[in-house]
Protein backbone atom coordinates (compact mmCIF):
# COMPACT_ATOMS: atom_id res chain seq x y z
CA UNK A 1 0.00 0.00 0.00
CA UNK A 2 2.56 2.77 1.02
CA UNK A 3 4.03 1.83 -2.32
CA UNK A 4 1.41 3.00 -4.24
CA UNK A 5 2.17 6.69 -2.39
CA UNK A 6 4.57 8.26 -4.45
CA UNK A 7 8.41 9.48 -3.34
CA UNK A 8 8.54 7.57 0.52
CA UNK A 9 8.40 9.99 3.16
CA UNK A 10 10.29 9.74 6.70
CA UNK A 11 8.27 7.46 9.01
CA UNK A 12 7.38 10.07 11.23
CA UNK A 13 6.05 12.21 9.11
CA UNK A 14 3.20 14.65 10.09
CA UNK A 15 0.79 15.09 7.23
CA UNK A 16 -1.64 16.74 9.04
CA UNK A 17 1.21 18.98 10.75
CA UNK A 18 2.14 19.63 6.76
CA UNK A 19 -0.93 20.67 5.23
CA UNK A 20 -1.65 23.01 8.80
CA UNK A 21 -4.77 21.02 10.11
CA UNK A 22 -6.78 19.79 12.01
CA UNK A 23 -6.74 15.58 13.06
CA UNK A 24 -10.69 16.04 12.51
CA UNK A 25 -10.32 18.23 9.32
CA UNK A 26 -12.89 17.75 6.86
CA UNK A 27 -12.45 16.98 3.38
CA UNK A 28 -13.12 20.59 2.45
CA UNK A 29 -10.32 21.92 4.83
CA UNK A 30 -8.01 18.79 3.48
CA UNK A 31 -8.55 20.32 -0.07
CA UNK A 32 -8.08 24.27 0.94
CA UNK A 33 -5.26 23.13 2.44
CA UNK A 34 -3.98 21.28 -0.42
CA UNK A 35 -4.50 23.94 -3.12
CA UNK A 36 -2.59 26.62 -1.27
CA UNK A 37 0.34 24.42 -1.04
CA UNK A 38 0.12 23.05 -4.51
CA UNK A 39 -0.01 26.95 -5.64
CA UNK A 40 3.50 27.58 -3.53
CA UNK A 41 5.49 24.17 -4.45
CA UNK A 42 4.06 23.52 -8.13
CA UNK A 43 6.49 23.17 -10.24
CA UNK A 44 5.46 24.79 -12.97
CA UNK A 45 5.95 28.27 -11.19
CA UNK A 46 9.76 28.03 -10.92
CA UNK A 47 12.04 28.38 -13.93
CA UNK A 48 14.90 28.14 -11.71
CA UNK A 49 16.31 24.57 -12.59
CA UNK A 50 17.35 24.07 -8.89
CA UNK A 51 14.06 25.55 -7.43
CA UNK A 52 11.93 23.53 -9.93
CA UNK A 53 13.63 20.44 -8.59
CA UNK A 54 13.01 21.41 -5.01
CA UNK A 55 9.23 22.21 -5.62
CA UNK A 56 9.03 18.85 -7.40
CA UNK A 57 9.78 17.44 -3.98
CA UNK A 58 7.55 19.22 -1.80
CA UNK A 59 5.09 19.07 -4.07
CA UNK A 60 5.11 15.43 -4.20
CA UNK A 61 5.43 15.39 -0.40
CA UNK A 62 2.54 17.26 0.11
CA UNK A 63 0.37 15.42 -2.76
CA UNK A 64 1.31 12.41 -0.85
CA UNK A 65 -0.29 14.04 2.27
CA UNK A 66 -3.35 14.64 0.60
CA UNK A 67 -3.56 10.88 -0.69
CA UNK A 68 -3.45 9.18 2.59
CA UNK A 69 -6.03 11.46 4.41
CA UNK A 70 -8.59 12.19 1.46
CA UNK A 71 -8.97 8.66 1.39
CA UNK A 72 -10.93 7.39 4.54
CA UNK A 73 -9.13 4.04 5.05
CA UNK A 74 -5.86 5.11 4.79
CA UNK A 75 -6.47 7.74 7.02
CA UNK A 76 -8.15 5.46 9.27
CA UNK A 77 -5.01 3.60 9.11
CA UNK A 78 -2.31 6.53 9.45
CA UNK A 79 -4.49 8.21 12.43
CA UNK A 80 -4.05 5.20 14.64
CA UNK A 81 -0.40 3.93 14.07
CA UNK A 82 1.12 6.39 11.63
CA UNK A 83 2.89 5.44 8.23
CA UNK A 84 4.27 2.24 9.43
CA UNK A 85 0.81 1.37 9.83
CA UNK A 86 0.58 1.62 5.59
CA UNK A 87 3.07 -0.80 5.23
CA UNK A 88 2.33 -3.47 7.56
CA UNK A 89 1.25 -6.94 5.97
CA UNK A 90 -1.92 -8.12 5.73
CA UNK A 91 -3.79 -4.86 4.44
CA UNK A 92 -4.16 -5.93 0.90
CA UNK A 93 -6.77 -8.50 1.78
CA UNK A 94 -8.81 -5.84 3.03
CA UNK A 95 -11.61 -4.61 0.73
CA UNK A 96 -11.73 -0.77 -0.04
CA UNK A 97 -15.65 -0.19 0.86
CA UNK A 98 -15.28 -1.27 4.29
CA UNK A 99 -15.60 2.00 6.55
CA UNK A 100 -13.23 3.62 8.68
CA UNK A 101 -14.50 1.73 11.95
CA UNK A 102 -13.99 -1.89 10.25
CA UNK A 103 -10.44 -0.98 9.41
CA UNK A 104 -9.66 -0.02 13.02
CA UNK A 105 -11.13 -3.44 13.71
CA UNK A 106 -8.89 -5.14 11.34
CA UNK A 107 -5.99 -3.35 12.08
CA UNK A 108 -7.04 -4.33 15.68
CA UNK A 109 -7.43 -7.68 14.47
CA UNK A 110 -3.46 -8.25 12.93
CA UNK A 111 -1.61 -6.74 15.80
CA UNK A 112 -3.28 -8.99 18.23
CA UNK A 113 -1.55 -11.95 16.13
CA UNK A 114 1.58 -10.04 16.16
CA UNK A 115 1.09 -9.45 20.02
CA UNK A 116 0.19 -13.39 20.85
CA UNK A 117 3.15 -14.24 19.09
CA UNK A 118 5.39 -12.10 21.42
CA UNK A 119 3.50 -13.24 24.03
CA UNK A 120 5.29 -16.59 23.63
CA UNK A 121 8.54 -15.01 23.95
CA UNK A 122 7.82 -12.52 27.52
CA UNK A 123 8.49 -14.07 31.21
CA UNK A 124 7.53 -10.80 33.44
CA UNK A 125 10.13 -11.94 36.43
CA UNK A 126 9.48 -10.50 39.38
CA UNK A 127 12.02 -10.70 42.48
CA UNK A 128 11.94 -9.80 46.11
CA UNK A 129 15.06 -9.22 47.81
CA UNK A 130 14.99 -8.46 52.02
CA UNK A 131 17.78 -8.10 54.42
CA UNK A 132 16.68 -7.37 58.17
CA UNK A 133 19.29 -5.32 59.68
CA UNK A 134 19.67 -5.43 63.82
CA UNK A 135 21.46 -1.89 65.21
CA UNK A 136 19.94 -2.18 68.30
CA UNK A 137 23.67 -1.50 69.95
CA UNK A 138 23.43 1.77 68.29
CA UNK A 139 20.89 3.07 71.56
CA UNK A 140 20.67 0.07 73.98
CA UNK A 141 24.66 -0.21 75.06
CA UNK A 142 25.51 -2.61 78.10
CA UNK A 143 27.22 0.33 79.40
CA UNK A 144 29.10 -1.58 82.98
CA UNK A 145 29.70 -5.32 82.40
CA UNK A 146 31.10 -4.83 78.84
CA UNK A 147 32.82 -2.11 78.58
CA UNK A 148 35.87 -3.84 79.04
CA UNK A 149 35.50 -6.08 75.97
CA UNK A 150 38.10 -5.76 72.72
CA UNK A 151 35.91 -4.22 70.44
CA UNK A 152 32.94 -2.95 72.91
CA UNK A 153 33.43 0.77 72.20
CA UNK A 154 32.20 0.28 68.70
CA UNK A 155 28.28 -0.49 68.03
CA UNK A 156 27.71 -3.80 66.51
CA UNK A 157 25.09 -4.00 64.00
CA UNK A 158 23.91 -7.16 62.36
CA UNK A 159 22.38 -9.07 59.65
CA UNK A 160 19.72 -11.20 61.20
CA UNK A 161 17.26 -11.93 58.43
CA UNK A 162 17.22 -12.63 54.83
CA UNK A 163 14.64 -12.93 52.25
CA UNK A 164 14.83 -13.93 48.42
CA UNK A 165 12.15 -15.13 45.97
CA UNK A 166 11.66 -14.42 42.35
CA UNK A 167 8.95 -15.22 40.21
CA UNK A 168 8.50 -16.00 36.54
CA UNK A 169 5.25 -16.27 34.50
CA UNK A 170 5.34 -18.35 31.27
CA UNK A 171 2.01 -17.47 28.56
CA UNK A 172 1.41 -20.83 27.48
CA UNK A 173 -1.99 -19.75 25.58
CA UNK A 174 -3.17 -16.89 24.92
CA UNK A 175 -5.52 -18.12 28.31
CA UNK A 176 -3.36 -20.39 29.89
CA UNK A 177 0.06 -18.79 32.20
CA UNK A 178 2.79 -21.10 34.10
CA UNK A 179 3.75 -19.09 37.00
CA UNK A 180 6.74 -20.70 38.35
CA UNK A 181 7.98 -19.36 42.07
CA UNK A 182 10.73 -19.43 44.63
CA UNK A 183 12.08 -18.02 47.69
CA UNK A 184 15.14 -18.75 50.28
CA UNK A 185 15.21 -17.55 53.92
CA UNK A 186 17.30 -17.52 56.92
CA UNK A 187 17.26 -15.80 60.17
CA UNK A 188 19.50 -16.01 63.01
CA UNK A 189 21.21 -19.11 61.76
CA UNK A 190 19.02 -21.25 60.51
CA UNK A 191 17.00 -21.05 57.19
CA UNK A 192 14.69 -23.23 54.80
CA UNK A 193 13.22 -22.54 51.15
CA UNK A 194 10.09 -23.35 49.06
CA UNK A 195 9.54 -23.74 45.03
CA UNK A 196 6.01 -23.15 43.60
CA UNK A 197 4.36 -23.93 40.26
CA UNK A 198 0.95 -22.46 39.46
CA UNK A 199 -1.15 -23.42 36.63
CA UNK A 200 -3.34 -20.34 35.48
CA UNK A 201 -6.44 -20.14 32.70
CA UNK A 202 -8.59 -17.32 32.04
CA UNK A 203 -11.95 -19.24 31.68
CA UNK A 204 -13.98 -16.09 30.55
CA UNK A 205 -14.27 -12.28 30.53
CA UNK A 206 -15.57 -12.48 34.13
CA UNK A 207 -13.28 -15.02 35.98
CA UNK A 208 -10.45 -17.07 35.93
CA UNK A 209 -8.99 -19.98 38.22
CA UNK A 210 -5.53 -21.53 39.15
CA UNK A 211 -4.03 -24.55 40.14
CA UNK A 212 -1.19 -24.19 42.66
CA UNK A 213 1.55 -26.73 43.64
CA UNK A 214 4.09 -26.45 46.00
CA UNK A 215 7.02 -28.32 48.32
CA UNK A 216 10.14 -27.08 50.75
CA UNK A 217 12.03 -27.97 53.14
CA UNK A 218 10.30 -26.31 55.98
CA UNK A 219 6.86 -27.13 55.05
CA UNK A 220 5.58 -30.54 53.08
CA UNK A 221 3.74 -30.52 49.76
CA UNK A 222 1.36 -28.09 49.22
CA UNK A 223 -1.85 -27.78 46.95
CA UNK A 224 -3.94 -24.76 46.58
CA UNK A 225 -6.86 -23.72 44.03
CA UNK A 226 -7.71 -20.27 43.54
CA UNK A 227 -10.85 -19.10 41.64
CA UNK A 228 -11.66 -15.27 40.84
CA UNK A 229 -14.98 -14.17 39.45
CA UNK A 230 -16.52 -10.92 38.41
CA UNK A 231 -20.31 -11.05 40.31
CA UNK A 232 -21.56 -7.74 38.23
CA UNK A 233 -19.78 -4.83 36.98
CA UNK A 234 -19.26 -3.50 40.35
CA UNK A 235 -18.89 -6.73 42.43
CA UNK A 236 -15.96 -9.70 42.56
CA UNK A 237 -15.20 -12.70 44.63
CA UNK A 238 -11.51 -14.28 45.01
CA UNK A 239 -11.60 -17.84 46.79
CA UNK A 240 -8.44 -19.56 47.69
CA UNK A 241 -8.25 -22.93 49.00
CA UNK A 242 -4.98 -25.14 50.04
CA UNK A 243 -3.76 -28.30 51.47
CA UNK A 244 -1.22 -27.98 53.90
CA UNK A 245 1.24 -31.47 54.42
CA UNK A 246 3.89 -31.84 57.05
CA UNK A 247 4.76 -34.05 60.30
CA UNK A 248 1.77 -33.15 61.97
CA UNK A 249 -0.74 -33.84 59.62
CA UNK A 250 -2.83 -31.82 56.96
CA UNK A 251 -4.03 -28.46 57.52
CA UNK A 252 -6.46 -27.13 55.48
CA UNK A 253 -7.11 -23.47 54.68
CA UNK A 254 -9.51 -21.57 53.21
CA UNK A 255 -9.87 -17.42 52.67
CA UNK A 256 -12.56 -15.58 50.92
CA UNK A 257 -12.51 -11.98 49.61
CA UNK A 258 -15.94 -10.27 48.73
CA UNK A 259 -15.33 -6.88 47.05
CA UNK A 260 -17.40 -3.67 45.82
CA UNK A 261 -17.13 -0.67 44.13
CA UNK A 262 -18.53 1.71 46.66
CA UNK A 263 -18.18 4.88 43.86
CA UNK A 264 -16.11 5.44 41.67
CA UNK A 265 -12.85 5.65 43.73
CA UNK A 266 -13.82 4.05 46.63
CA UNK A 267 -13.83 -0.10 47.53
CA UNK A 268 -15.23 -1.64 50.41
CA UNK A 269 -13.69 -5.70 51.11
CA UNK A 270 -14.98 -8.14 53.14
CA UNK A 271 -12.61 -11.19 54.05
CA UNK A 272 -13.06 -14.57 55.84
CA UNK A 273 -10.03 -16.60 56.79
CA UNK A 274 -9.99 -20.24 58.22
CA UNK A 275 -7.23 -22.39 59.38
CA UNK A 276 -4.30 -22.05 61.16
CA UNK A 277 -4.80 -18.26 61.77
CA UNK A 278 -8.76 -17.56 61.52
CA UNK A 279 -10.09 -14.10 61.22
CA UNK A 280 -12.41 -11.89 59.53
CA UNK A 281 -11.55 -8.51 58.11
CA UNK A 282 -13.55 -5.78 56.52
CA UNK A 283 -12.00 -2.81 54.92
CA UNK A 284 -12.32 0.55 53.00
CA UNK A 285 -10.18 2.06 50.85
CA UNK A 286 -10.62 5.40 48.38
CA UNK A 287 -7.74 6.06 45.76
CA UNK A 288 -7.81 9.58 44.25
CA UNK A 289 -5.77 11.50 41.90
CA UNK A 290 -4.02 13.28 45.06
CA UNK A 291 -4.58 10.41 47.97
CA UNK A 292 -5.15 7.22 49.33
CA UNK A 293 -7.02 6.33 52.20
CA UNK A 294 -7.72 3.09 53.74
CA UNK A 295 -9.23 1.74 57.37
CA UNK A 296 -9.34 -1.23 57.94
CA UNK A 297 -10.74 -3.64 61.05
CA UNK A 298 -9.67 -7.14 61.96
CA UNK A 299 -11.34 -9.96 64.56
CA UNK A 300 -9.10 -13.09 64.78
CA UNK A 301 -6.86 -15.39 66.34
CA UNK A 302 -4.51 -14.70 67.24
CA UNK A 303 -5.04 -11.01 66.20
CA UNK A 304 -7.56 -8.24 66.22
CA UNK A 305 -6.48 -5.15 65.30
CA UNK A 306 -8.19 -1.50 63.48
CA UNK A 307 -6.25 0.60 61.54
CA UNK A 308 -6.13 3.39 59.79
CA UNK A 309 -3.56 5.31 56.85
CA UNK A 310 -3.45 7.62 54.54
CA UNK A 311 -1.24 8.68 51.64
CA UNK A 312 -1.06 12.12 49.69
CA UNK A 313 0.60 11.93 46.39
CA UNK A 314 2.11 15.41 44.77
CA UNK A 315 1.20 16.14 41.46
CA UNK A 316 5.47 17.08 40.71
CA UNK A 317 7.29 15.14 38.19
CA UNK A 318 9.08 12.91 41.02
CA UNK A 319 6.01 11.25 42.09
CA UNK A 320 6.22 12.31 45.57
CA UNK A 321 4.31 10.92 48.02
CA UNK A 322 4.01 10.52 51.84
CA UNK A 323 2.02 8.56 54.53
CA UNK A 324 1.27 7.93 57.54
CA UNK A 325 -0.95 5.18 59.43
CA UNK A 326 -2.22 4.24 63.35
CA UNK A 327 -2.20 0.27 64.21
CA UNK A 328 -3.70 -0.53 67.25
CA UNK A 329 -4.41 -4.31 68.43
CA UNK A 330 -4.04 -7.14 70.81
CA UNK A 331 -0.26 -6.81 69.92
CA UNK A 332 -0.01 -3.23 70.79
CA UNK A 333 0.05 -0.35 69.17
CA UNK A 334 2.70 1.07 65.76
CA UNK A 335 2.28 4.66 64.31
CA UNK A 336 4.11 4.37 60.87
CA UNK A 337 4.93 7.76 58.63
CA UNK A 338 7.27 8.36 55.80
CA UNK A 339 7.42 9.08 52.34
CA UNK A 340 8.66 7.72 48.54
CA UNK A 341 10.16 9.41 45.48
CA UNK A 342 10.80 8.55 41.99
CA UNK A 343 14.54 9.05 41.58
CA UNK A 344 14.70 7.72 38.13
CA UNK A 345 12.84 6.30 34.85
CA UNK A 346 12.45 2.54 36.78
CA UNK A 347 13.27 3.69 40.32
CA UNK A 348 11.39 4.63 43.06
CA UNK A 349 12.72 5.13 46.52
CA UNK A 350 11.16 5.19 50.14
CA UNK A 351 11.40 5.49 53.44
CA UNK A 352 8.86 4.29 56.61
CA UNK A 353 9.86 5.18 60.59
CA UNK A 354 7.81 2.58 62.49
CA UNK A 355 7.52 3.92 66.44
CA UNK A 356 5.24 1.52 68.70
CA UNK A 357 4.58 -0.55 72.14
CA UNK A 358 6.10 -3.32 72.53
CA UNK A 359 8.15 -2.95 68.72
CA UNK A 360 10.37 -0.06 69.60
CA UNK A 361 11.52 1.94 66.96
CA UNK A 362 12.33 0.91 63.46
CA UNK A 363 13.49 2.56 59.92
CA UNK A 364 12.18 0.46 56.63
CA UNK A 365 14.01 1.24 53.55
CA UNK A 366 12.46 0.06 50.08
CA UNK A 367 13.59 0.71 46.52
CA UNK A 368 11.49 -0.81 43.72
CA UNK A 369 13.32 -0.84 40.13
CA UNK A 370 11.05 -1.94 37.44
CA UNK A 371 9.95 -5.17 38.61
CA UNK A 372 12.23 -5.73 41.62
CA UNK A 373 12.32 -4.79 45.23
CA UNK A 374 14.88 -4.72 47.35
CA UNK A 375 13.69 -4.02 51.16
CA UNK A 376 16.21 -2.97 54.15
CA UNK A 377 14.15 -3.25 57.60
CA UNK A 378 16.61 -1.99 60.37
CA UNK A 379 15.56 -2.12 63.99
CA UNK A 380 17.29 0.38 66.10
CA UNK A 381 15.49 0.14 69.27
CA UNK A 382 13.38 -2.09 71.62
CA UNK A 383 12.47 0.64 73.60
CA UNK A 384 10.75 4.00 72.71
CA UNK A 385 14.14 6.45 72.90
CA UNK A 386 13.40 10.14 71.37
CA UNK A 387 17.02 10.07 70.23
CA UNK A 388 16.00 6.84 67.90
CA UNK A 389 12.77 8.57 66.48
CA UNK A 390 14.62 11.65 65.91
CA UNK A 391 17.52 10.24 64.06
CA UNK A 392 15.57 7.55 62.29
CA UNK A 393 13.69 10.67 60.65
CA UNK A 394 16.01 13.45 59.99
CA UNK A 395 19.17 11.06 59.04
CA UNK A 396 17.26 9.59 55.86
CA UNK A 397 16.14 12.60 54.95
CA UNK A 398 19.91 14.21 55.23
CA UNK A 399 21.30 11.33 53.42
CA UNK A 400 18.93 11.69 50.63
CA UNK A 401 19.29 15.33 49.99
CA UNK A 402 23.27 14.87 49.81
CA UNK A 403 22.66 11.84 47.67
CA UNK A 404 20.25 13.59 45.02
CA UNK A 405 22.42 16.76 44.53
CA UNK A 406 25.87 14.95 44.31
CA UNK A 407 24.82 11.91 42.63
CA UNK A 408 21.50 11.06 41.67
CA UNK A 409 20.96 14.63 40.01
CA UNK A 410 24.38 14.88 37.97
CA UNK A 411 23.66 11.23 37.28
CA UNK A 412 20.21 11.52 35.63
CA UNK A 413 21.55 14.54 33.80
CA UNK A 414 24.36 13.14 32.08
CA UNK A 415 22.10 10.02 31.46
CA UNK A 416 19.56 12.15 29.47
CA UNK A 417 22.39 14.32 27.61
CA UNK A 418 23.58 10.65 26.56
CA UNK A 419 19.98 9.85 25.71
CA UNK A 420 20.09 12.71 23.76
CA UNK A 421 23.09 12.61 21.83
CA UNK A 422 22.02 9.04 20.75
CA UNK A 423 18.92 9.99 19.51
CA UNK A 424 20.36 12.92 17.69
CA UNK A 425 22.73 10.34 16.12
CA UNK A 426 19.90 8.07 14.96
CA UNK A 427 18.32 10.88 13.37
CA UNK A 428 20.73 12.90 11.57
CA UNK A 429 20.53 12.23 8.33
CA UNK A 430 16.81 12.33 8.68
CA UNK A 431 17.20 15.86 10.26
CA UNK A 432 19.37 16.88 7.34
CA UNK A 433 16.75 15.74 4.95
CA UNK A 434 13.94 17.61 7.04
CA UNK A 435 16.85 20.95 7.25
CA UNK A 436 16.94 20.70 3.45
CA UNK A 437 13.57 20.43 3.00
CA UNK A 438 12.89 23.34 5.02
CA UNK A 439 15.43 25.63 3.59
CA UNK A 440 14.17 24.57 0.27
CA UNK A 441 10.36 25.76 1.21
CA UNK A 442 11.06 28.51 2.45
CA UNK A 443 13.42 29.85 -0.99
CA UNK A 444 10.11 28.86 -2.73
CA UNK A 445 7.91 30.97 -0.60
CA UNK A 446 9.95 33.99 -1.10
CA UNK A 447 7.75 35.50 -4.21
CA UNK A 448 4.56 34.29 -2.49
CA UNK A 449 5.47 36.22 0.97
CA UNK A 450 6.36 39.25 -0.70
CA UNK A 451 2.65 39.87 -2.41
CA UNK A 452 1.42 38.35 1.37
CA UNK A 453 3.46 41.30 2.96
CA UNK A 454 2.61 44.22 0.32
CA UNK A 455 -0.99 43.50 0.54
CA UNK A 456 -1.09 43.09 4.54
CA UNK A 457 0.62 46.35 4.52
CA UNK A 458 -1.85 47.62 2.27
CA UNK A 459 -4.76 47.26 4.93
CA UNK A 460 -2.48 47.59 7.97
CA UNK A 461 -2.84 43.77 8.30
CA UNK A 462 -0.28 41.07 10.06
CA UNK A 463 3.22 41.48 9.41
CA UNK A 464 5.45 38.95 10.83
CA UNK A 465 8.35 40.65 12.60
CA UNK A 466 10.67 37.74 13.31
CA UNK A 467 9.64 34.47 14.20
CA UNK A 468 12.15 31.98 16.20
CA UNK A 469 11.15 28.10 17.05
CA UNK A 470 13.19 25.72 19.17
CA UNK A 471 14.54 25.50 22.73
CA UNK A 472 14.23 28.86 24.34
CA UNK A 473 18.16 29.66 26.82
CA UNK A 474 18.69 32.04 29.66
CA UNK A 475 20.88 35.18 28.38
CA UNK A 476 24.06 33.79 29.99
CA UNK A 477 23.87 31.02 27.28
CA UNK A 478 23.66 32.89 23.54
CA UNK A 479 25.63 30.84 21.93
CA UNK A 480 23.93 27.77 22.68
CA UNK A 481 20.73 29.94 21.44
CA UNK A 482 21.88 30.31 18.08
CA UNK A 483 22.30 26.33 17.71
CA UNK A 484 18.90 25.61 19.00
CA UNK A 485 16.65 28.27 17.71
CA UNK A 486 15.81 28.48 13.89
CA UNK A 487 14.16 31.64 12.14
CA UNK A 488 10.77 30.90 11.22
CA UNK A 489 9.71 34.63 10.13
CA UNK A 490 9.13 33.37 6.53
CA UNK A 491 7.42 30.31 6.89
CA UNK A 492 5.06 31.87 9.48
CA UNK A 493 4.48 34.68 7.03
CA UNK A 494 3.30 32.80 4.36
CA UNK A 495 0.69 30.79 6.50
CA UNK A 496 -1.32 34.32 6.98
CA UNK A 497 -4.46 34.61 5.08
CA UNK A 498 -6.92 37.68 5.30
CA UNK A 499 -4.82 39.21 8.40
CA UNK A 500 -4.78 35.78 10.24
CA UNK A 501 -2.54 33.27 11.42
CA UNK A 502 -4.04 29.86 12.88
CA UNK A 503 -1.95 27.05 13.93
CA UNK A 504 -3.25 23.64 14.88
CA UNK A 505 -2.65 21.72 18.15
CA UNK A 506 0.25 19.64 16.52
CA UNK A 507 3.94 20.21 16.76
CA UNK A 508 4.94 22.82 14.54
CA UNK A 509 8.16 20.82 13.37
CA UNK A 510 5.87 19.42 11.25
CA UNK A 511 5.00 23.29 9.35
CA UNK A 512 6.22 23.77 5.88
CA UNK A 513 9.14 25.65 6.57
CA UNK A 514 9.96 24.45 10.04
CA UNK A 515 12.34 21.51 11.55
CA UNK A 516 12.88 20.10 14.61
CA UNK A 517 16.54 21.86 15.64
CA UNK A 518 16.90 20.05 19.02
CA UNK A 519 15.42 16.90 19.02
CA UNK A 520 14.13 15.06 22.25
CA UNK A 521 13.82 18.48 24.29
CA UNK A 522 11.09 20.99 24.86
CA UNK A 523 10.52 23.58 22.23
CA UNK A 524 8.94 26.68 21.57
CA UNK A 525 7.44 29.07 18.96
CA UNK A 526 8.35 32.85 19.53
CA UNK A 527 6.60 35.11 17.52
CA UNK A 528 6.99 39.33 17.18
CA UNK A 529 4.51 40.61 14.86
CA UNK A 530 2.90 44.15 14.27
CA UNK A 531 -1.17 44.10 13.32
CA UNK A 532 -2.89 47.81 13.09
CA UNK A 533 0.68 49.49 13.16
CA UNK A 534 1.35 47.86 16.58
CA UNK A 535 3.44 45.49 17.85
CA UNK A 536 2.49 42.03 19.92
CA UNK A 537 4.52 39.41 20.72
CA UNK A 538 3.82 35.61 21.80
CA UNK A 539 5.13 32.62 23.13
CA UNK A 540 3.57 28.95 22.22
CA UNK A 541 4.46 25.92 23.09
CA UNK A 542 4.96 23.38 20.68
CA UNK A 543 2.14 21.44 20.59
CA UNK A 544 -0.03 24.32 21.69
CA UNK A 545 -2.74 25.75 19.25
CA UNK A 546 -2.24 29.25 18.04
CA UNK A 547 -4.31 32.06 16.62
CA UNK A 548 -3.01 35.32 16.02
CA UNK A 549 -3.80 38.81 16.19
CA UNK A 550 -5.26 38.76 19.73
CA UNK A 551 -5.52 41.97 21.85
CA UNK A 552 -3.69 39.84 24.52
CA UNK A 553 -0.50 39.78 23.13
CA UNK A 554 0.11 43.23 22.39
CA UNK A 555 2.72 45.26 23.87
CA UNK A 556 2.87 47.95 26.74
CA UNK A 557 4.19 51.39 24.66
CA UNK A 558 4.93 52.78 28.27
CA UNK A 559 6.19 48.75 29.81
Amino acid sequence: MAAALGEEAPDNQDYYGLLNVRREASQEELKAAYRRLCMLYHPDKHRDPELKTQAEQLFNLVHQAYEVLSDPQTRAIYDIYGRRGLEMEGWEVVERKRTAAEIREEFERLQREREERRLQQRTNPKGTISVGIDATDLFDRYDEEYEDVPGSSFPQIEINKMHISQSIEAPLTATDTAILSGNLSTQNGNGGGSINLALRRVTSAKGWGELEFGAGDLHGPLFGLKIFRNLTPRCFITTNCALQFSSRGVRPGLTTVLARNLDKNTMGYLQWRWGIQSAMNTSIVRDTKTSHFTVALQLGIPHSFMMVSYQHKFQDEDQTRVKGSLKAGFFGTVVEYGAERKISRHSVLGATVSVGVPQGVSLKIKLNRASQTYFFPVHLTDQLLPSAVFYATVGPLVIYFAMHRLVIKPYLRAQKERELEKQRENTASDILQKKQEAEAAVRLMQESVRRIIEAEEARMGLIIVNAWYGKFVNDNSRKNEKVKVIDVTVPLQCLVKDSKLILTEASKAGLPGFYDPCVGEEKSLKVLYQFRGVLHQVMSADNEALRIPKQSHRIDADG
